[in-house]
């Protein structure tokens, strides 16, 4: 079974940054795409990676937010920076494999931006 590790939330100034992260048990590469939603699990999509290496931003958060892989940790990370109050919010990684077709969730982590 495919676990999804996530951290790096907490409490921040409007303004501020967080960085979260998702290690995934196995590698990476092998899924379709790995994001990040909100709210509660099948939420808003905030940002996500495709295999071929394109990204999806949510529009509310374009400019701010930064997605990114680390090949070495075999970890996924999601900069924030400039965060608004709205952001906050309980932030989920995805992963989604096609062969065969599931989606795996991690726990969730909570972001708090205080205005």
């Amino acid at each position: 079974q495919v676990q999804l590790t996530e951290s790096g939330g907490g409490v921040v100034q409007a303004g501020g940054s967080l960085r979260l992260s998702c290690k995934p048990s196995e590698s990476t590469f092998s899924f379709t795409s790995i994001g990040w939603y909100r709210n509660y699990i099948g939420g808003p999509l905030v940002a996500r990676i495709d295999s071929d290496g394109s990204t999806t931003y949510a529009t509310s958060v374009k400019g701010r937010f930064t997605m990114s892989r680390d090949t070495a940790d075999n970890t996924m990370y999601l900069q924030m920076n400039n965060l608004k109050p709205e952001d906050t919010a309980v932030y989920y990684c995805h992963a989604h494999r096609v062969v065969p077709a599931y989606d795996y969730w991690g726990q969730g982590t909570q972001v708090t931006v205080s205005s």
